[in-house]
């Protein structure tokens, strides 16, 4: 891809990141909770939670395809987070360890009991990957959907070393909540890559494929770090998802397909194991 395509991709996201909010989720809701409004749609039934992440800028929105397809027979649970949509801000730092404890917290006070299906796209899945190894016991399984490697902003990615274009892009777009968080993210990495792997679990690594064909030492940098977030998940399944970056957007099948995987595993898994507890 040239630099003019690399450029346009780059602005259909962000164009989307400001749409994603002008509509509305069934089962949304705005509630008090602490001290604090927050934005979130659920649904139950009698199935382990898939909790979802959004992107840096991204909202609930993202996922409105994804839930179409799963929501009638699982429990799910998407949110905004505190500075995006109608979420109150909050004045704790926005990096991966703040983040994920809030969504811990908001996930008890919802009565959305452990273990989880953890989704995240993006910089989502940088938080969802420390949630994993900071609180492996309350995952059932860990799906990455074209997500931030620890060490994104690292190298050739700084964003020191982006062109001109997309440096003005982001300093434009890329503001408040979200800027903080970015400005954290090499914080977060290094969060995520202080604990242990994530082991013994379904892990599902959704890779944009679009972007391969990328030209340039900053896609270069990029695209090796997709290949390399597999490397970090001994055992993991990566799925190189025919997309650009918004998988959830141009390949909602691909998110589902992972879900419906990872629910058959846990279902297979949990039969085996009730078989071996009733044997003789």
């Amino acid at each position: 891809m040239n630099k003019k395509l690399l450029f346009a991709e780059i602005v259909a996201i962000l164009i989307v990141i400001l749409c994603s909010g002008c509509t509305s989720l069934p089962n949304s809701a705005l509630e008090k909770i602490g001290h604090r409004n927050v934005e979130f749609a659920m649904t139950r039934h009698d199935t382990r939670p898939v909790v979802f992440e959004n992107g840096l800028g991204g909202r609930m929105d993202w996922w409105k395809k994804v839930l179409s397809e799963i929501s009638s027979d699982t429990t799910t649970f998407v949110y905004n987070r505190p500075g995006y949509g109608n979420s109150d801000p909050i004045a704790t730092p926005r990096d991966g360890l703040h983040i994920v404890d809030e969504l811990r917290t908001l996930l008890r006070d919802n009565g959305m009991k452990p273990p989880y299906i953890l989704v995240g796209h993006s910089l989502g899945g940088l938080y969802m990957q420390f949630f994993a190894r900071r609180y492996p016991e309350e995952v059932s399984a860990l799906i990455l959907v074209d997500s931030t490697h620890p060490q994104q902003l690292d190298g050739e990615g700084a964003l020191d070393k982006q062109s001109f274009l997309v440096r003005g892009l982001l300093g434009v777009m890329v503001i408040g909540t979200a800027k903080d968080e970015l400005n954290l993210l090499p914080q977060t990495g290094k969060q995520v890559l202080n604990l242990p792997t994530l082991s013994d679990k379904p892990i599902f690594v959704l890779s944009a494929s679009k972007p391969l064909d990328e030209k340039s030492t900053s896609a270069d940098d990029a695209n090796k770090k997709r290949r390399d977030i597999a490397r970090l998940y001994p055992g993991s399944k990566q799925i190189w998802v025919d997309s650009g970056h918004a998988i959830p957007l141009e390949k909602s099948e691909a998110v589902v397909s992972a879900i419906r995987e990872a629910q058959r595993l846990r279902h297979s898994n949990q039969m085996q194991l009730e078989s071996f507890t009733d044997d003789p």
